[in-house]
């Protein structure tokens, strides 16, 4: 194996094992997530694990990174925004909607599709359709 090949394996590797991570946790099904948001209803807690889990990960791996000059398989680290503005807002608006009313959000409708689900093919195919909308809109602009 060549060392340019690294890089690509190393992300097949994460992106493996967080797919099995969302299967196994119930992300990937749209009524359990939708459950876990019904607060006002059957409220569904379990997935509150799930996400301290990812927050605790996210966390470590935060506090290490901000040791490093760069990462490992880029030249700099992203920039977080300098502020909330209204993109974000609306942003953040429409992902929540979107994951509430079709119980999706992206990794875990990737992961669906991927696994053959029919729902998930109607939801990326939005979200794609979205996401080249959102190009379009911001190229002209």
């Amino acid at each position: 194996m060549t060392t340019r090949a690294l890089p690509g394996l190393v992300a097949f590797a994460g992106g493996a094992l967080i797919s099995l991570g969302l299967m196994l946790s119930g992300m990937t099904v749209p009524a359990k997530v939708i459950g876990f948001l019904d607060i006002a209803g059957e409220w569904d807690p379990t997935l509150l694990f799930v996400m301290g889990g990812a927050v605790a990960v996210f966390a470590i791996g935060w506090r290490a990174s901000r040791r490093l000059r760069a990462p490992a398989f880029a030249s700099a680290f992203p920039q977080l925004p300098e502020r909330i503005d209204r993109r974000l807002l609306l942003g953040a608006l429409l992902f929540g909607a979107g994951w509430g009313l079709a119980g999706y959000c992206p990794g875990p409708a990737l992961v669906s599709l991927g696994a053959g689900v029919e729902g998930a093919v109607v939801f990326v195919t939005a979200m794609v359709a979205g996401m080249y909308l959102h190009q379009l809109v911001r190229t002209a602009a």
